[in-house]
C-alpha cells in the first residue's frame, strides 16, 4: 500500500507515468478536503484565509507539496488507510463551487467523503464547530458549493475568528488580518483544526463531533 501511495504521489506531481492513470488499493478511502480562501498576497493572513492556512498547516505537518491544478492547488497526503485531496481552490470564495463540483466529479467521490473547511464569525478566535450539514449561514464560499452541488448536505469544519467588529464593519473585519495576540496562538490552533480532520476522515464526522466540537 505505501508503495502504491508513494507511486501515486509521484504521478500526481508529473514524476513518473501518465496522470490519469490511477492505483489505488479498494481498501484505501479518499476524501476530499476543501480549504476555503481568496488568493493573491493581498489576501494571506485574514480571517477570510483561515481555510487556507488550515490546509497549509496540514501540508507542512506532513511533508507534501501543493501543486498547482485544474481550478487550485492540491496536495496529496496519507492518514493511516486514507488519502486526503487537500485543496485550495483558485476561483476566489464566491465561486467555489465551481473547484468542488469539478473535482467531486473528477475523483467520482461521494458526499460523505467531501469536507469543506471555512472560517466563521459566530465562534470565538480558534474554536471548531464540525457539522454534518447546515445553511450557509451567509457565507458566500459555501453558498456557491451548494448552489453547484444541488445540497447543503455536506460536512463542514467551521474555523472561529471571532465578531469582534462595529456594526457595518463585517467585511473589512473578515478580510483583516489577525492581531498578534491571536497569530501566536494560531500554530495551535491549526494544528488542533488538522487533527479535526484527520478525526473526520479516520473515525467519522459522529466521532470528530463529539471530541472536538466546542
Amino acid at each position: 500500500m505505501e508503495r502504491r501511495m508513494i507511486e501515486r504521489i509521484k504521478e500526481f506531481l508529473g514524476l513518473t507515468g501518465s496522470p490519469g492513470k490511477k492505483e489505488l488499493t479498494e481498501d484505501v478511502k479518499r476524501f476530499l478536503i476543501v480549504c476555503l480562501g481568496n488568493i493573491g498576497p493581498e489576501y494571506e493572513g485574514t480571517r477570510h484565509n483561515a481555510g487556507f492556512m488550515v490546509g497549509d498547516a496540514m501540508a507542512e505537518e506532513a511533508g507534501v507539496p501543493f501543486k498547482s491544478c485544474r481550478y487550485g492547488d492540491m496536495a496529496l497526503m496519507k492518514v493511516k488507510n486514507s488519502e486526503l485531496m487537500l485543496l485550495k481552490p483558485s476561483t476566489f470564495m464566491n465561486l467555489s463551487g465551481v473547484a468542488v463540483r469539478f473535482w467531486m466529479n473528477k475523483e467520482k467521490l461521494p458526499l460523505e467523503n467531501l469536507l469543506v473547511i471555512v472560517d466563521d464569525l459566530s465562534l470565538p478566535f480558534g474554536h471548531l464547530r464540525i457539522r454534518e450539514r447546515g445553511s450557509d449561514a451567509g457565507h458566500n464560499g459555501l453558498k456557491n458549493i451548494a448552489e453547484q452541488l444541488g445540497t447543503q448536505n455536506y460536512a463542514r469544519l467551521k474555523f472561529g475568528v471571532g465578531n469582534d467588529f462595529p456594526r457595518g464593519g463585517q467585511i473589512d473585519f473578515v478580510l483583516g488580518k489577525f492581531p498578534p495576540e491571536e497569530r501566536e496562538k494560531l500554530p495551535e490552533k491549526l494544528k488542533r483544526a488538522s487533527e479535526a480532520v484527520k478525526a473526520f476522515c479516520l473515525s467519522g464526522a459522529a466521532f470528530a463531533m463529539n471530541h472536538y466540537n466546542k
